[in-house]
């Protein structure tokens, strides 16, 4: 990934984005999932609300960090909180 100038930790962020993405393929290959409804006013399949966690997601850590100080490990415990929140019952 040297040809983009990235750093560390953005190299580890994307590619662990890419496993997940990766591990929810396989996952829908053995056990196909159909969608359903829960607290998000839609329904949704598992892949749906994996992609809805994950925009979320991204979108509170501009929120914090456009508007606070905080060191950006907070909104990453907040954002593995909520995805697995909406991703067992959203």
């Amino acid at each position: 990934m040297s040809w983009m100038a990235w750093t560390q930790t953005t190299a580890i962020f994307f590619s662990v984005i890419a496993c997940i993405l990766i591990a929810m393929t396989i996952f829908e290959i053995k056990v196909p999932s159909t969608e359903r409804r829960g607290f998000l006013p839609i329904e949704t399949s598992r892949g749906d609300r994996l992609f809805i966690g994950l925009l979320s997601s991204a979108y509170l850590h501009l929120v914090f960090l456009g508007f606070t100080e905080i060191a950006l490990w907070v909104p990453l415990a907040i954002s593995v909180v909520w995805v697995g929140i909406v991703l067992r019952w959203g």
